[in-house]
C-alpha cells in the first residue's frame, strides 16, 4: 500500500552473549526516500540491517520491510529488497557484462530478458565501455558501480547499502551518491548506514543517530543541526594557561575541544549580540581568546553534542 512505511521496527534488540548491540530501536522509514542510519563503527548499523534483511533474529521486537513481517514472512521481504554490504559480491574474473547476465539469470529471468536487463543497468550506470572488461581491471568506484547495479537486476522496493562508499576516493564517493539519488527518483527507498556525516548530510531525506546500540535523535538535517544550535562560535586561545581558563569558564557548554589547536567551540545562534556576550563572559579582560570564528552547525557537532564523541570513536566490536 503506497502509505504503510516502506520499512517500521519497533524496539529491536539484539546481544551477543553479555554484549548488548541493539538496546531497543525503533525506525519508520517512508517509501521513496533515503533514509540514513548515522553513527560510529560499532554502533549497531550493520547489525540493524541484517535483521531488517532477514539475516538475523532480533531477540526481541518486530520489524515490517516492504509491508511483510521480516520473521514471518522471510521469503516474501527477499523477494522485495536487495542488499549491498561493505565489500563487492561480484566476480573478478568476469566481465562487467557477464557479472549480471549471470545475475539476472540467477533472478529466474530468461536469457534474452537477462541480457536486455545488463545491458540496461551497464547504460544506467555508464558502465556500456567497461562493460566487456573483467571486473578486475575496474576502479573501486566502478566496482561499486556495477554492485549497484546487480542489486537492482530484480527491481527491489527497498535497497539496504550498508556503509556503501567505505575505502572509495572523493570521485568515486560521488558519482555512488549520484547513483543513489537516480534511484530515488524512481520510487526506489534506500536505507544507508554510514559513519560518513557529509554523506548522511547530502543524501538523506531523513537521519537516525545510533550510538551505543540506540537511537539517540533522528530528524531532517535541518532540524538535528537545530537541536544544537545554528550555529558553532570557535575560539582559539592565546596559549595553553588561556585555553584552560576558556574551557573553565565555558565548562559543559564546551561543543568541541582540540588542545593541539588551543581551539574551543561553544554553540551560538549566530547572531552577533550572542557572540559578543559569550566573548565578554569568557574573555572579560579581551586577553585569552586570539580570534574566534562563527560557523554554521555541521552533522558533526550533533554527533558530538548527542554523544560526546565522534562517529570515529570505535565504542564496541567493530561491524555490529
Amino acid at each position: 500500500m503506497p502509505d504503510e512505511p516502506a520499512i517500521e521496527a519497533t524496539g529491536l534488540e539484539k546481544s551477543y552473549g553479555d554484549v548488548s548491540v541493539l538496546g531497543g530501536v525503533d525506525l519508520t522509514v517512508a517509501r521513496g526516500s533515503v533514509f540514513s542510519l548515522l553513527g560510529p563503527n560499532g554502533a549497531g548499523k550493520t547489525t540493524t540491517v541484517r535483521i531488517l534483511s532477514t539475516l538475523l533474529p532480533a531477540d526481541a521486537g518486530t520489524a515490517r520491510v516492504a509491508g511483510y513481517d521480516v520473521r514471518r514472512e522471510r521469503s516474501q521481504v527477499r523477494r522485495s529488497i536487495s542488499l549491498t554490504g561493505q565489500d563487492t559480491a561480484i566476480d573478478e574474473l568476469q566481465t562487467g557484462a557477464e557479472n549480471l547476465r549471470m545475475m539476472a539469470r540467477l533472478c529466474r529471468l530468461p536469457r534474452r530478458r537477462a541480457a536486455a536487463r545488463a545491458d540496461e543497468l551497464l547504460e544506467r550506470f555508464d558502465l556500456v565501455e567497461a562493460g566487456s572488461r573483467r571486473v578486475g581491471t575496474y576502479s573501486g568506484g566502478m566496482r561499486r558501480r556495477l554492485d549497484l547495479a546487480a542489486s537492482l537486476i530484480a527491481r527491489p522496493e527497498v535497497i539496504f547499502l550498508d556503509e556503501p562508499t567505505t575505502g572509495l576516493d572523493p570521485r568515486s564517493r560521488q558519482q555512488v551518491w549520484e547513483v543513489v539519488t537516480g534511484l530515488t527518483r524512481d520510487g526506489v527507498t534506500i536505507f544507508l548506514t554510514t559513519q560518513y556525516l557529509e554523506e548522511a548530510d547530502k543524501l538523506a531525506d531523513r537521519i537516525a543517530v545510533v550510538d551505543g546500540g540506540r537511537i539517540v535523535a533522528e530528524g531532517t538535517a535541518a532540524q538535528l543541526k537545530a537541536q544544537v544550535a545554528g550555529h558553532r562560535l570557535d575560539l582559539v586561545a592565546v596559549d595553553a594557561l588561556a585555553f584552560d581558563e576558556l574551557a573553565r569558564r565555558l565548562g559543559r557548554r564546551v561543543a568541541g575541544s582540540e588542545p593541539e589547536r588551543l581551539t574551543l567551540s561553544v554553540a551560538t545562534d549566530g547572531q552577533a549580540g550572542h557572540v559578543r556576550a559569550l566573548l565578554d563572559e569568557v574573555d572579560p579582560t579581551r586577553r585569552a581568546v586570539h580570534r574566534f570564528t562563527v560557523h554554521g552547525a555541521t552533522l558533526d557537532d550533533v554527533f558530538l553534542t548527542l554523544t560526546g564523541h565522534t562517529t570515529e570513536t570505535t565504542k564496541e566490536t567493530a561491524g555490529v
